[in-house]
């Protein structure tokens, strides 16, 4: 009374029909849930952000604050 010997003539190839589907088939679910959870609400923050942003009164403010070496404040 022994066991029987393992049958590992075409192992590989019957568990990755099995597998490679599946595998397949999550990483879509993965690629879509990433999608439109993470980079649709972010492009949509970023178009919020640049509907209402002014880049010159950005830049005003940022030469009166005196952070650039190359533009004076108005002031002097």
């Amino acid at each position: 009374m022994s066991l029987p010997k393992p049958v590992m003539r075409g192992l590989l190839g019957r568990r990755l029909r099995f597998h490679l589907p599946i595998a397949f088939a999550l990483s879509i679910v993965a690629a879509a849930a990433f999608k439109y959870t993470v980079t649709e609400p972010r492009k949509q923050a970023y178009a919020d952000f640049y509907k209402q942003y002014d880049a010159v009164k950005e830049f005003n403010a940022m030469r009166e604050a005196g952070i650039f070496e190359s533009v004076r404040p108005s002031g002097e």
